[in-house]
């Protein structure tokens, strides 16, 4: 049973920057996915970035503005973002996936918002 982590959300002001952190129970070194989705209020939860295979995928909205990293020696899985939009406001979940098996942390809120 793998257990996630999040913190390091919170209110932010258009513009401003925030870095997400996820602590992971386990060696991040054996997901085969980890990355970071997001869910904004009354909204399907989406893909925000993920790291496959060492390949670094994310959506359109954040490329340039958002950095996904890992730290293999703290199991941590880290998103750096810049340029904070109201857009942005959501519920932000850890995801990882493991021998086929997918898991979530409990969410943190950023609230982008003058």
């Amino acid at each position: 049973q793998v257990q996630l982590v999040e913190s390091g959300g919170g209110l932010v002001q258009p513009g401003g920057s925030l870095t997400l952190s996820c602590a992971a129970s386990t060696i991040i070194r054996t997901f085969d996915r980890m990355g970071w989705d997001r869910q904004p209020p009354g909204q399907e939860r989406e893909l925000v970035a993920h790291i496959v295979n060492g390949v670094i995928n994310s959506i359109e909205s954040v490329k340039g503005r958002f950095t996904i990293s890992r730290d293999n020696a703290k199991n941590t899985i880290n998103l750096q973002m810049n340029n904070l939009k109201p857009a942005a406001t959501a519920v932000y979940y850890c995801k990882a996936d493991q021998y086929g098996l997918s898991y979530w942390g409990q969410g943190t809120l950023v609230t982008v918002s003058s």
